[in-house]
């Protein structure tokens, strides 16, 4: 309806996602580097074991027990491969982590634990602000700002001085400016906002990047001055395309000129289905939810040879519905046939 991202936020992942960071921590997982194929190497006993990316490729930490490692292990004991190898490409990725409302400060810290005994870094992603989504597929969030600090210091007291790079409230900013959250919430909104900057940059290995839309959503021109508001002076940089579709290129570019009226601040670009840019087969205001024919962008990666962008991340996790459009399950629900629809469409 607003163009926004959407369905990006479910947490059927988060309970499996925490007991592989468990494991790891019990020696159960890989924290080698792997030789980048996510086959667990040649001597690995499980041929579906999903190892670590190369650090110089993605310093990021590979979840070995998420969702997509997790589908590979069931098509490879049904004797699947083809498909095994093809949702592979996705599980030998790092992809963010989202953390949940029940348990944050355990899921933080064994995210975050499990990444540092891989000699790697946590992406995690919070998205837990007060009427998050406007109502739509993933409405939801704190009850109230008490309720937001509180959660938030919890997810800060589990990361501790670990590292993490951490993408800060998706669409948090957006819909301050599109007018789908009430006027009533935007003062409180840019002060919570404000306040989770300053709480994580407390924490000496956690990096912090501020939602800030699409290069299809608004200009950098409406952009700058809410972002500025919402505390991106103290924040590390900002994030461009979370869980939506803009090429790399178009992303640049628009990342590019809102850095210029920040300050020359850097930004990150979500890669995780940009591989055939946006879908136009439709209303536009279908094109965000579930849209076929999409896939896989540039793998993450630190080596962007762009001193502006520090990062590609697979902020969305490829395979996770957007909500029940298009025949999909409830927003954020591994969704095995789309993530197949992925990765073939991927050159």
């Amino acid at each position: 309806m607003y163009g926004s991202h959407n369905g990006r936020f479910g947490m059927r992942g988060v309970g499996v996602a925490v007991a592989g960071a468990v494991l790891l921590l019990a020696g159960c997982g890989s924290s080698g580097d792997g030789d980048g194929d996510g086959d667990g190497g040649s001597g690995d006993k499980n041929p579906a074991a999903i190892g670590q990316r190369p650090e110089d490729a993605a310093p990021y930490w590979v979840n070995p027990d998420g969702n997509a490692a997790r589908q590979v292990a069931r098509y490879a004991e049904d004797g699947n491969e083809k498909d095994a190898a093809l949702i592979r490409r996705i599980a030998r990725q790092p992809v963010g982590e989202w953390i949940g409302t029940d348990r944050p400060e355990a899921e933080a810290k064994g995210f975050t634990e499990a990444a540092g005994k891989a000699g790697r870094e946590a992406v995690l992603v919070l998205y837990n602000i007060p009427h998050r989504d406007c109502g739509q597929f993933s409405k939801g969030g704190a009850a109230d700002g008490d309720a937001y600090r509180a959660w938030l210091d919890r997810v800060a007291q589990g990361i501790g001085d670990r590292g993490a790079t951490v993408i800060l409230e998706p669409d948090a900013v957006l819909h301050l400016v599109d007018g789908c959250t009430p006027r009533e919430f935007h003062e409180e909104r840019y002060d919570l906002l404000k306040g989770a900057v300053e709480r994580l940059k407390q924490l000496p290995g956690t990096k912090v990047y501020l939602d800030a839309g699409n290069a299809g959503w608004h200009t950098p021109d409406a952009l700058f001055q809410p972002l500025q508001q919402a505390g991106l002076g103290a924040a590390d940089g900002f994030a461009v395309n979370v869980s939506n579709f803009q090429t790399t290129a178009v992303s640049k570019e628009f990342g590019k000129q809102l850095s210029a009226k920040v300050g020359g601040k850097p930004f990150v670009i979500d890669t995780s289905r940009n591989g055939n840019g946006p879908y136009t087969g439709g209303a536009p205001e279908e094109s965000w939810c579930n849209p076929p024919g999409r896939a896989l962008g540039e793998p993450p990666t630190t080596s962007t040879g762009d001193e502006l962008v520090d990062a590609y991340l697979w902020i969305k996790r490829p395979g996770e519905s957007d909500g029940d459009c298009r025949g999909g399950p409830k927003a954020g629900a591994w969704w095995p046939e789309y993530a197949l629809g992925l990765a073939r469409s991927t050159s």
